[in-house]
């Protein structure tokens, strides 16, 4: 019974994680005699496994000239911090934020303890995650590769998602709430993935990958070496976590932690005198931590500048790829924070997503019951936080900015503060229209307000990609904002598709409010 209520609650998850994993592995090892063929010689491999800057971003190059190994570079990072982020964000929500809203009371005081409830999850969304490995397996043998090196690859992939699910639930025992062990969790993956990065740049500190799922996986070089060795330090750390976490639910007591919250404290006032300054409070702490995470990301993307633009001016067939990836223009530094500009789209318009779905969950867990009940509209609480959202989306896209010509101007590459700017604020067109998405969601459909949230953002990059990859026809393509997006500051900013954009996201906005004015509350 209990296995049944965990299967439910991720069995939409899953289904779309399993889907895009296998898919997107599939299709690029599909199309990998039309995009690279016979290009990558050896002179042009050696060059490339040379470049610290491509190590860094996008892991050590290995059996490049195999399509199972160029799938391996080209997703191996991005699926792992796909199944990762799927894996942490479920863990805590069906097990911490279950526990917390009082939907697990009825299930504690049966025969089951909290420990065997929070054991069974686990295993059901372990096998969420080992069935997404599977079907990534699956598909790289389906379309030829050779199923050795499919089979390790999908495990990585596998093992990768569940260390970050036993990572996210053994953070839901330790700390009291469900958002600490989220945060807690998102920034062990963050730390992981640059431990990853540093250590296939430098190689004075390659031993850090030991230390990183990422790594790990990346050690096991599928498609070449065919290692084992480094799965099974994989599968050793995840089934650990594993274990931890069930041992830590059995030491606490039901909705507490191994760190209780104080008992009491000092009251905190500050931003609590207008309906503004609550939506700003709620929104300080996420924002910060966001902010740090792509600021530092940016200002590596920078500090990169002129090892990546040198690389691909003396190796045109790289930069040919990297155009049919998605990423044209890298040959200078403009045109090569453009590029990576475009990815900043991803994260912030997330974040506007998330931050829409925080709303949605307050008002599912009762937490804004007695907001509710005080004389304001909920037109007015929903203005609220769509602005804060949007000032927060815009502070991100300006971080990213700095970030990056603080990077490139430590390594003198030619890029100005303005120019860098411009090109991270470009991006804000497409966040934007994820917030309109999240508003729309939240008024109609308030389940799935993360979902089709980040869908303009993440699934608009993903078919934009896709597009490019597999020649679809021209419309396909359009129906991506990222196609209408202009290469700042490598080009002017495309002014019209961004009031097309903003006027859409505008009225997405006033449709979900409509709608979060009409229906009832949920909890």
């Amino acid at each position: 019974m209990i296995a049944t209520l965990a299967l439910r609650q991720i069995r939409r998850g899953a289904s779309i994680v399993i889907v895009l994993v296998a898919g997107m592995s599939a299709m690029v090892a599909a199309t990998y005699a039309g995009t690279v063929g016979d290009a990558l010689d050896a002179a042009a491999l050696a060059a490339l496994a040379e470049n610290p800057a491509v190590r860094t971003l996008f892991g050590e190059p290995v059996a490049l000239d195999d399509p199972g190994g160029f799938t391996v570079w080209r997703t191996g990072t991005v699926l792992g911090v796909l199944v990762g982020v799927w894996g942490l964000l479920t863990a805590t929500r069906i097990t911490r934020g279950e526990e917390d809203t009082g939907r697990w009371d009825l299930l504690a005081a049966g025969r089951a303890p909290v420990a065997s409830i929070v054991a069974r999850h686990l295993v059901v969304l372990a096998g969420a995650l080992l069935a997404a490995g599977l079907a990534t397996a699956g598909a790289l043998i389906a379309v030829g590769t050779a199923p050795v090196g499919a089979v390790l690859h999908g495990a990585g992939v596998a093992l990768v998602g569940v260390s970050f699910a036993a990572a996210g639930t053994l953070a839901a025992q330790i700390l009291p709430a469900r958002g600490a062990a989220t945060g807690a969790a998102v920034a062990l993956l963050g730390a992981t993935l640059l431990m990853r990065m540093v250590g296939d740049g430098i190689d004075a500190l390659g031993w850090l990958r030991w230390l990183s799922p990422f790594g790990l996986t990346a050690l096991a070089q599928p498609y070449a070496a065919n290692r084992v060795m480094p799965l099974a330090v994989l599968t050793v750390a995840a089934v650990g976590l594993l274990v931890a976490a069930v041992f830590a639910a059995r030491r606490r007591d039901v909705r507490g932690g191994w760190l209780a919250a104080p008992a009491g404290r000092p009251p905190r006032l500050w931003l609590l005198g207008s309906v503004p300054g609550f939506a700003t409070r709620r929104l300080a702490r996420p924002l910060l931590g966001w902010a740090t995470g792509i600021a530092s990301y940016y200002l590596l993307i920078g500090l990169l500048a002129v090892s990546m633009t040198d690389f691909l001016a003396d190796n045109a067939r790289f930069a040919d790829l990297a155009s049919h990836a998605g990423f044209g223009g890298l040959g200078t530094v403009d045109g090569y924070v453009a590029a990576l500009f475009a990815l900043l789209a991803i994260p912030i318009g997330v974040f506007a997503a998330v931050r829409i779905a925080t709303t949605a969950a307050d008002e599912n867990n009762r937490r804004m019951t007695l907001l509710y009940a005080q004389p304001v509209t909920r037109t007015r609480l929903l203005t609220a936080e769509v602005a804060v959202t949007t000032a927060g989306t815009v502070f991100l896209a300006i971080s990213a900015g700095f970030a990056t010509w603080a990077g490139s101007a430590a390594v003198d590459a030619p890029l100005g503060l303005g120019a860098a700017l411009a090109g991270a604020v470009n991006v804000l067109a497409v966040a934007l229209l994820c917030l309109g998405a999240a508003v729309l969601a939240l008024g109609w459909a308030p389940r799935t307000v993360a979902l089709v949230g980040a869908l303009p953002a993440a699934g608009g990059f993903l078919l934009h990609v896709l597009a490019d990859s597999t020649g679809a026809p021209p419309w396909v393509d359009r129906l991506s904002p990222f196609t209408h997006l202009a290469p700042v500051p490598d080009l002017p900013p495309n002014w019209p598709a961004a009031a097309v954009m903003l006027t859409t996201a505008v009225a997405l906005s006033l449709l979900g409010a409509i709608g979060y004015q009409r229906r009832d509350l949920r909890g």
